[in-house]
Parts: C-alpha cells; structure tokens; sequence
C-alpha cells in the first residue's frame, strides 16, 4: 500500500514573514468600578395622628412649623460613570457586534477619562483599520504608542508590526523588536511568535534557531496554533531542537483541532501513515476532507489519492478526480491522477469536469484541462 508522504513545512516558516502584519487580538479591558452618586437625604416619616379627645378650651395656635429644606440634588454622573456596570465591556461588546462608531466613542471616553491603555489600543485598532472612523495610521500608530507606554501588551504589538511594515511613520526595525520582546515578555504568544520568525529569518536579528525555537515554545504554550505548527515543524526537522516526531505530532494535534489548515494535512497524513500516533484512517480521510474543503491543494490532492484508490475510505473516483482537477488549479497537478482520469468513459470524465468547475465557481473548461493535456509541466507531488 502506497504511503501518503509528509511535506516539507520548513520553507513554508520562512515565508510567513511576508505577512508579518497581523490583526490585533482585543481582549476586553479590566473592569472599571462605577462612580455612584451620593444616595438623597431621606425624609422623616410622618407621625401617626392623635384619635380625636373631648372637647377643650381652644388652646392657643401654635407657631408654624419652618419648612423642610428640599432635598440636596443629585449630581451628574462623570463620564467614569458611563460604564456602570463592572461586569460588562461595553467598548469590547459594541466592536465584536461591529458597532465600530458606538466603539470609538466608548473607547474615547475611556481613554481621556480613565487613561484606560486597553481603549487607546481599541481606538489604534479602529483607526489603524478604518472602522467606524476614517482609516488613519499615523493616529492607529500614535494611540497604539500611547497603549504601548502605559504597559499594553497589544499595544505593543500592533505598534510593532506597524513599526516593521512602516504603515504610520518610518519603517523601525529596531523599535519593533524592542516592542515585540517586551509584549512576550508580558505573555502575548503573538509577539513571541513573530519574533521568533525574526529570529528564524535572520535578517532583522541574528538567525538563532534555538533562540526561535525557545520564542515558538512560548506562545505554542500560550495557544498559538500558528506557534504549535511551527514548533512541530522544528521538532519534525530536529531544528533548534532535539528530533522528536512523538511531540511533533502532539503539537500538529493541538493546532489542528484550531483549525490550523497546514497543521490539518500534516497530522491527516501523520494519522494516515501511523507516524507518531496510532493509524487510524477515518480519522485521517476526515481530516483530509476538512482541509480540502478550506481550499488546501495538499489536502485535495491527498484526498483525490485515497479516493481514487480507495485506501481506507470507500473508493469514489468521480469524487476523488473533482479534488485532482480542483487541486491542480491551483497548481498541485499529480501525473497519475491525470492518467486515471484519462482512464474515465466520456460520461464520468463530463461528471468529474462539472463538479469541478461547480466548486472552483468557474465555467472556464479549458482551465481545468491544463497540465500535461494541455502540454504544461506539472510539478511533481
């Protein structure tokens, strides 16, 4: 029986730095406790009448009683008081309802009056993405200083991936760096993350693959599925790290179940083959299955071998042909999958071309017909 085989992950690291710019991942600001007004003096109750007596001489009048002063009024609230109750994040609510306008005010309040570090990295991130507001980096960048110099970690990271990209001022390397060690330091797996691929890269920092490996160990404990990916990666490799395909595999699990896609495919094809962890090949076709569907072309044509072949699923070549052609456009092309297809009587090889062109949403026909049919060279899987 022909084994799936693993791919080559490493390359794919280093390439990653072109999208170093990442979205910040709010988290909802500490609780600020509401300024309550000072509560309205109480009126003294009145007291109970007297049962009528018998008829006395009438007495004489007695003075009237002095009015009551009114009541002391009630102040208005500060704008502290805006956010009344501590259990609630209004800001953080209104931005993940994408009430962006609702969000900025929110944050302004909270950020002139309570010198709240998580509203200026609100507002930074508002800006710095035109939402609710018109799109301006130099102010994104200049309240995400503000954030940053207050202590915020995600400030600190979204200053720092500016810094690098030079969206709202001068590209600073050296700044950014800076930026990202201090927000790892305070436990952001996304600065340690980035910071090791900085480390991995070598142009910014000395390449020090231990010290990138040391960074992917922290924010792949933090959760980073993204982290987790490439720490297995490392161990898969023995970079920076002893080899271990036990851990690689147990890291590749736990990103998978976060839906990271790369890290999908690997542990599909680690489950298929029995590398690592127990064979199990229905988990691994469903795995495959999932990947495909998110637009992987390593998962589709994985998924085209198994079904095309019938290797521990059902065979089912009219759908394991639809992810060859599907996958191909993309530029995974398979040589023998194009022969097995050749294979197929006129009608099925008519079903595969529709389901395929059903899901790439195209009916360019001709598209799908590339590769060796159409006298290109397709790379090797």
């Amino acid at each position: 029986m022909k084994l799936l085989r693993p791919i080559s992950l490493l390359a794919g690291l280093l390439m990653t730095m072109a999208g170093a710019s990442a979205q910040v991942s709010l988290t909802p600001p500490a609780a600020q406790p509401p300024a309550s007004p000072p509560p309205a003096k109480k009126e003294a109750p009145p007291k109970p009448k007297a049962p009528p007596a018998a008829k006395q001489p009438a007495a004489p009048p007695k003075p009237a009683a002095a009015p009551k002063p009114a009541a002391t009024p009630t102040p208005a609230p500060s704008p502290t008081a805006a956010f009344e109750d501590p259990n609630v994040d209004l800001v953080y609510g209104a931005y993940q309802r994408g009430m962006y306008k609702t969000a900025f005010d929110l944050a302004t309040t909270r950020a002139q009056y309570n010198g709240d570090p998580k509203a200026m990295t609100m507002l930074g991130e508002l800006y710095a993405n035109g939402l609710g507001i018109k799109r301006d980096y130099a102010k994104a960048a200049d309240w995400y200083q503000r954030a940053a110099d207050a202590g915020d970690r995600e400030g600190m990271f979204a200053l720092a991936m500016m810094r690098l990209s030079g969206r709202g001022g001068s590209t600073n390397r050296e700044q950014a760096v800076k930026l990202l060690a201090s927000a790892a330091k305070l436990g952001n797996p996304k600065a340690a993350y980035n910071l090791a691929l900085l480390y991995l890269d070598g142009n910014t920092l000395p390449q020090d693959v231990r010290r990138a490996a040391e960074l992917l160990r922290v924010a792949a404990d933090a959760g980073s599925p993204e982290a987790q990916y490439a720490l297995a990666t490392f161990y898969k490799e023995g970079t920076g790290v002893p080899k271990d395909i036990d851990k690689a595999v147990r890291l590749l699990q736990a990103a998978s179940l976060a839906d990271n896609v790369d890290a999908e495919v690997e542990y599909a094809i680690a489950l298929f083959n029995g590398t690592g962890t127990p064979r199990n090949q229905v988990a691994a076709v469903a795995l495959l299955r999932k990947a495909a569907r998110q637009n992987s072309p390593i998962a589709q044509n994985r998924l085209a071998r198994v079904l095309v072949s019938g290797l521990g699923v059902q065979m089912d070549k009219i759908e394991g042909l639809k992810w060859h052609l599907v996958a191909k456009t993309a530029g995974k092309g398979d040589p023998e999958l194009d022969e097995r297809l050749s294979e197929l009587n006129p009608e099925d090889r008519a079903k595969v071309e529709a389901a395929a062109r059903k899901w790439t949403g195209t009916a360019d026909k001709s598209r799908l017909d590339g590769g060796i049919s159409a006298g290109h060279p397709v790379p090797k899987p």
